[in-house]
């Protein structure tokens, strides 16, 4: 079979899996949600409502779609697609666990694995700096540029907090950063980093309490406040899509990819690499579930003048030690 068929074939099923994997966290999130606030969540649709998902496709798909006035008709149908294809070209490089051999099951096997994760998902900001102005409205305008100024800011903070991962493993390749971790898994020497991590992704995907770019109660609904239908729908996909992307990488990067813990071999190690990712995922839903959103000027002194002297000291000490030992 030739090389491009096998691509596109691989391309199509993690597609579908990566999409199923965003409807039914949806649902989950909000069983969890109701679970933790004691009632039922979702139930109507289907057996134990496991078809709610498909009923709010059909529902944003019927939805009329709405264009303003004083929007700028083509950056403005733009962005949502901007904020999609970002959020999915990352999975072309995130490697779900190695066969017998020790080949990553992987489409694309890039040495600079991680650095194009980051340089792709930075590009994801223009979605929705662009949704914001082309809106021609002053609530989403004002979304926009907070959600641009809190990327900027704890995208260095997050920066800062992989190096140390790097400078242990010696590489930027996502599989050699979990094939050195077989025998320890760097969220025990690199518990700050590892901190840091978490909650500059937390903030990275504009989730609670770090949603302060969809503050209904100031902002009406952030910057896609003018969106509706289907539009509306593809910024809700990426949002949960950069969810499952970030915490694929909290699991390569500190809780050993798809490596089993104590040895337990007898679960494949995809299995593991669910479990782990599943783990990050709930994470998410307990912290929407429990904490209140920040007022946003503490937001934005939180990342300048804590995580990134934080993850610069963590970043110095670490290089500091692997350059003694070595």
């Amino acid at each position: 079979m030739a090389l491009w068929a096998i691509v596109l074939i691989k391309s199509a099923l993690l597609l579908f899996v990566v999409i199923t994997s965003f409807a039914y966290a949806m649902l989950v999130e909000r069983k969890i949600l109701g679970w933790m606030q004691l009632r039922p969540g979702p139930n109507r649709v289907g057996p134990w409502g496991l078809l709610q998902p498909a009923a709010d496709a059909a529902k944003l798909l019927l939805k009329e779609d709405l264009t303003p006035e004083t929007a700028d008709p083509l950056l403005y149908k733009l962005a949502p697609f901007i904020s999609l294809v970002t959020a999915f070209a990352v999975y072309a490089v995130i490697p779900f666990g190695a066969s017998r051999s020790g080949a990553p099951w992987v489409i694309g096997n890039v040495n600079a694995g991680i650095l194009l994760i980051l340089a792709i998902t930075s590009i994801g900001i223009y979605g929705i700096c662009l949704g914001g102005w082309a809106s021609g409205s002053k609530y989403p305008l004002l979304g926009s540029v907070r959600s641009t100024a809190q990327m900027i800011s704890y995208e260095l903070a997050m920066g800062f907090s992989l190096i140390g991962v790097l400078i242990l493993a010696g590489t930027t390749s996502l599989d050699g950063i979990v094939n050195a971790q077989t025998r320890l898994w760097f969220f025990i020497p690199q518990f700050i980093g590892f901190v840091i991590y978490v909650i500059t992704a937390v903030a990275e995907t504009n989730r609670a309490p770090f949603d302060l770019v969809e503050a209904e109660t100031e902002l009406v609904a952030g910057f896609h406040t003018e969106y509706s239908g289907l539009r509306f729908g593809l910024f809700f996909i990426a949002e949960y899509v950069n969810m499952l992307t970030v915490s694929c990488l909290a699991t390569l990067l500190f809780f050993g990819g798809w490596n089993a813990p104590f040895g337990w071999t007898a679960i494949p190690g995809v299995a593991w690499f669910v479990i782990k990712v599943a783990f990050f995922m709930f994470f998410y839903m307990w912290l929407r579930a429990t904490l209140p959103r920040l007022r946003y000027d503490r937001l934005m002194a939180f990342g300048w003048k804590v995580l990134i002297p934080i993850a610069t000291l963590n970043l110095v000490f670490t290089a500091i030690i692997v350059a003694y030992k070595g």
